[in-house]
């Protein structure tokens, strides 16, 4: 019988292949558009008279599900619901969670500020990524980031998958870069998962996690460490990913250079994607 993991990595992969689906017919449709409009001109030009238009017959199929452009949003999914405002501070637990692939100290359990947002810049071998951190929205997962960029965590770290199939995303945080690697300790969903009452069936649909998001890997509920991805372009998934903060525009820049050169495949039997071509590696990760 699965377990609860396999489950989620199972409809997670059904997920991305039914993205990957909606983008090929996107892809094809545009085409079609494009060599519609150049006959239609052909056709105009050598009759002298007249205007014609060539009609797709696949127009009558057309969904919400598709986009002209798979780096677009895509109509079918909302963005995640408008957080809720919380207290000045937050009680925040940090729980024992797997062996630590590089060892820290997990941050105190306690209150925590929801008005101490940061930024943190990260130097990558492929250029800066400057990240703006929401701690109004995930004070715990702020709290944890920021505590490992302090003691040097995730410096020398590789980001050790990039997608560019339905998900556009480069995920890193793992200094082993097997992506199984994480800080020892575990701690619990923020926004947008908890925006939705528990059982509610509306936080297992997909919503828009837009292009310069930066949300937590997991492995399930609750299983927050210290792997993260970085959104390059507008990608849909179930509201169980924390979103804590945003990039900058300059790295933005250089998550397009990433995923621009691809990745090389390794991980489409499982996860989906593969390692980026342009190996990227954390040189030093800061507090701004």
């Amino acid at each position: 019988m699965p377990s609860n993991e396999q489950r989620r990595a199972a409809a997670k992969r059904k997920l991305e292949r039914r993205l990957e689906r909606q983008a090929e017919r996107a892809r094809r449709r545009k085409q079609l558009t494009i060599a519609g409009s150049v006959l239609g001109v052909v056709v105009a030009v050598a009759a002298g008279v007249g205007i014609y238009y060539l009609t797709k017959g696949d127009d009558t199929k057309n969904t919400a599900s598709q986009s002209s452009d798979a780096s677009q949003t895509t109509p079918q999914a909302a963005p995640p619901p408008a957080p809720k405002a919380l207290a000045a501070t937050v009680n925040c637990t940090y729980k024992p969670g797997g062996k630590a692939a590089k060892e820290v100290n997990p941050p105190a359990n306690g209150e925590v500020s929801t008005h101490d947002s940061k930024t943190v810049q990260i130097q990558t071998s492929q250029g800066p990524i400057g990240i703006t951190l929401n701690a109004g929205e995930s004070p715990c997962t702020v709290n944890s980031f920021v505590n490992l960029v302090q003691q040097g965590f995730y410096d020398k770290a590789p980001c050790h998958r990039l997608s560019t199939k339905g998900l556009k995303m480069l995920q890193c945080g793992d200094p082993t870069g097997t992506g199984t690697g994480g800080p020892g300790y575990a701690f619990d969903n923020e926004y947008p998962t908890d925006q939705y009452a528990q059982g509610d069936p509306n936080a297992q649909l997909p919503v828009l996690y837009k292009r310069g998001v930066v949300a937590m890997a997991n492995s399930g509920p609750n299983t927050n460490g210290s792997q993260f991805f970085l959104m390059y372009g507008d990608s849909q998934l179930p509201p169980q990913y924390t979103i804590f903060g945003t990039v900058d525009d300059a790295g933005l820049q250089t998550l397009d250079k990433i995923a621009a050169a691809g990745d090389d495949g390794s991980m489409d039997q499982g996860p989906g994607g593969g390692k980026p071509k342009l190996p990227v590696t954390f040189d030093s990760v800061k507090l701004a």
